[in-house]
């Protein structure tokens, strides 16, 4: 393609949120209420959509009338059409609305990257227009260090609300770095390079008890694969040893594991992927049977999550999250409280601080800027530790940052977010960059 055609083609990436004003509308029922835009509503970007089919229809028309053959759009404009009609509900036209998404990606742990994503909205009770809609999201990535992850998730709202059905299977490989168990070591150390190898499926079903309040059930295979036998780097292994306090030829870096957990839930959030308002509470307690596994001991497992958003100004929401991490004594090192990534404490290298416990806070400012591009700013702590006992203040390490967003499907996002943690113990700032879909948290 040349570089003429390039330019044209972003030009008209831009142009899109011009052809999807984010006009809210408010379907009332009783004393309840849920901003969410639907395609029977008359908005400027059903305008657009349909005046540029009307366009499309009587230039058609024409061509026939005068005896030519009708001409077919081009790439150009068959482009532009996809994502300005993307960010219109379209659940209760169709059975499922997906759009496809690609592009380069890029973080500081996953380096540079093919991206492909999808975003899936659907309706399986369509009379009900008081619920969202359920939601699906796929994604594949390949970056050129040799990592790849590839995998889908969702939740699926059924009739009234009663039931949900939350899923999450991934699969992923990369070349990743160890720096030891707890603050000090991932301060101090010298990181270790590795391979880490995961595979999960996470099933939840929740039913509900009463208004926003459910119960559920979940079950979590686990198959985490890093380095075993003599591929262990003996520095990996002198920092495995002197934590968990095993023998070298005892030190293990892959696990099969299933955990069966129950959960109650408080959640008035008023679309999950994206949410504008109401709170999300969440405690979940987990169990991981020795006879399920290949661990060779029974673990166990608490977190909570509590979560908050409002809206303060026209297109500003303030986010709240914050999320513990509590594991048994004798949990094997890859099952540990994982500090960083793309959801909590953003900017940190995935898993460079872990322990068996955390605990992380943080706060969000979601602005939407102009049409479908918004921005956001955000700040937190978090706090890794061994035990209650050993818990220190002076060890909690700042967050914060700086993102982009573009909505490229009804209320998902594409994010881009840079965050920055502290400096370590050389004096390099910890910082990241990530490129996502669908919000932090």
């Amino acid at each position: 393609m040349s570089s003429k055609r390039v330019i044209v083609a972003l030009i008209a990436l831009l142009s899109i949120s011009t052809a999807t004003a984010q006009t809210d509308s408010i379907f009332v029922s009783g004393r309840d209420s849920i901003p969410y835009k639907y395609t029977p509503i008359t908005t400027d970007s059903n305008k657009d959509t349909a005046s540029t089919e009307a366009t499309d229809k009587a230039s058609i028309e024409a061509d026939t009338l005068n005896g030519k053959k009708p001409k077919k759009m081009n790439f150009f404009r068959r482009f532009y059409r996809y994502f300005a009609e993307s960010a219109t509900d379209k659940t209760f036209e169709k059975r499922f609305d997906v759009t496809f998404i690609g592009g380069p990606s890029y973080s500081e742990s996953a380096s540079l990257g093919l991206g492909l994503y999808a975003a899936g909205l659907y309706r399986i009770d369509r009379s009900n227009r008081k619920i969202a809609p359920s939601n699906v999201s796929l994604y594949f990535n390949i970056t050129i260090i040799g990592r790849y992850t590839i995998g889908i998730e969702g939740n699926n709202i059924f009739k009234d609300d009663k039931h949900r059905l939350t899923y999450d299977i991934g699969f992923r490989s990369q070349p990743s770095y160890f720096w030891g168990l707890g603050y000090n070591a991932a301060m101090g150390n010298r990181p270790v390079e590795y391979r880490c190898d995961k595979q999960q499926i996470r099933l939840t079903y929740l039913y509900r008890i009463f208004k926003n309040a459910f119960i559920g059930a979940q079950i979590n295979f686990d198959n985490l694969y890093s380095a075993t036998g003599r591929n262990i780097p003996e520095l990996m292994r002198g920092y495995l040893n002197e934590r968990q306090g095993v023998g070298i030829d005892n030190v293990r870096t892959d696990y099969l594991s299933t955990a069966l957990s129950l959960s109650l839930e408080y959640d008035s959030r008023d679309f999950i992927p994206n949410p504008s308002r109401g709170i999300y509470i969440s405690l979940s307690e987990s169990i991981r049977p020795k006879g399920l596994g290949d661990v060779g001991k029974t673990m166990w497992s608490t977190k909570v999550i509590v979560d908050y958003y409002k809206k303060l100004w026209k297109g500003c929401v303030l986010a709240l999250d914050l999320y513990g991490e509590f594991n048994s004594k004798g949990t094997p090192w890859v099952f540990y409280a994982k500090m960083g990534g793309s959801s909590r404490m953003r900017g940190f290298y995935d898993g460079r601080f872990n322990d068996r416990n955390m605990i992380t806070f943080q706060a969000e400012l979601r602005q939407n800027i102009w049409r479908r591009i918004g921005a956001t700013v955000w700040g937190g702590a978090g706090n890794v530790f061994q035990s209650f006992d050993t818990f220190r203040w002076d060890q909690t390490m700042p967050n914060y940052g700086i993102g982009l967003r573009w909505e490229f499907k009804k209320r998902v996002n594409i994010r881009i977010d840079y965050g920055f943690g502290m400096k370590d113990n050389y004096g390099r700032m910890i910082h990241s960059f990530m490129f996502q879909i669908n919000e932090a948290f």
